[in-house]
This record gives C-alpha cells, structure tokens and sequence, in this order.
C-alpha cells in the first residue's frame, strides 16, 4: 500500500519524492536516477494542491469549442497517393 503523499512538507529538499520509499536526497536506495526528484510545493510552490484543471470532459468541450482546434490544416503532401515533399 502506498504512503499518503505529504501536501506541504516541511523541508521537501532533504527527500527524494520519486517513489513510496522518500529516501534521503544524500542516500537513494531505490536506484530513480542521479538526482533527486522534487516535491510539487517545490516546483509550483506552496497551492499546487489547491489547483483545479478540472474534469478531462470540460476540457474536451472547450476543445470542441474552438473551430481551430478540431480542424487542423490540411497537409499539402496527399500521403495516400504516395507523394513526398
């Protein structure tokens, strides 16, 4: 079972995040590469779980939305027929 994901550590740089262990970031067990991965509150700051992006269907909608983004441009090159550019 994994940890509960600590929200607003209080020293996020001593850890490395990548993975249940949260190994020291001078002692990685667990082999996740070179460095360290960081905390969210480090990379985004401290109301990254505050974030709403919202449902995956609100942001289709709004795709469907915009006529630019369901009607990519046409490729000059007709790849059925065999023709490079």
């Amino acid at each position: 079972m994994a940890k509960k994901f600590p929200v607003n550590p209080s020293h996020p740089e001593r850890l490395c995040w990548g993975c249940d262990q949260y190994c020291a970031a001078e002692d990685m067990r667990c082999g996740n590469g070179s460095d360290r991965t960081q905390h969210p509150v480090e990379l985004f700051g401290e109301d990254w779980a505050e974030w709403d992006l919202g449902p995956p269907e609100t942001m289709q909608a709004a795709a469907a939305d915009d006529p630019a983004a369901s009607n990519p441009p046409a490729c000059p090159v007709d790849v059925a027929a065999g023709q490079r550019p």
